[in-house]
């Protein structure tokens, strides 16, 4: 396994997500976002809590990069990665998400704007990892 293509993977994973994720909730998502306030923290609280977030993400796809170089099979990464990305997405959806909805009061319409969103995002994450994860090549497995 190459840690070194999996840490790299996942900071420019991570890199591309910022700006990713601005975009999505203060654009896309706005609109959705406002008949929901009552569920959800001021934005000076929400903004205080962000350094936390980005944190999290940051150790978050570290552990995807790490699952995906794991179960990478040889193909083309590009593919594997989108394909690795929705099945993450459909488990953190089916763990989450979904769960999100049912235990906040959000309106249905957000919860399926974020599930959407949560797939494309997954799948485009997945394959910047899957460009950019190479595995070690046999010879070098062999003197390492």
């Amino acid at each position: 396994m190459n840690f070194a293509r999996i840490a790299a993977a996942a900071v420019v994973a991570w890199v591309i997500s910022l700006p990713v994720g601005f975009f999505v909730n203060t654009v896309l998502l706005a609109g959705l976002y406002a008949p929901n306030a009552a569920a959800m923290r001021p934005e000076a609280d929400m903004n205080a809590k962000l350094p936390i977030g980005f944190a999290f993400l940051l150790i978050g796809f570290f552990a995807f990069a790490y699952a995906y170089a794991k179960g990478y099979e040889g193909g083309n990464g590009v593919m594997e990665g989108i394909r690795f990305g929705v099945l993450v997405a459909v488990v953190v959806t089916c763990f989450g998400l979904v769960w999100q909805y049912i235990l906040y009061p959000i309106t249905g319409a957000l919860t399926v704007a974020i599930i959407i969103d949560s797939i494309v995002e997954m799948a485009i994450y997945g394959a910047i990892v899957g460009a950019i994860y190479k595995p070690l090549r046999a010879a070098s497995r062999a003197a390492v």
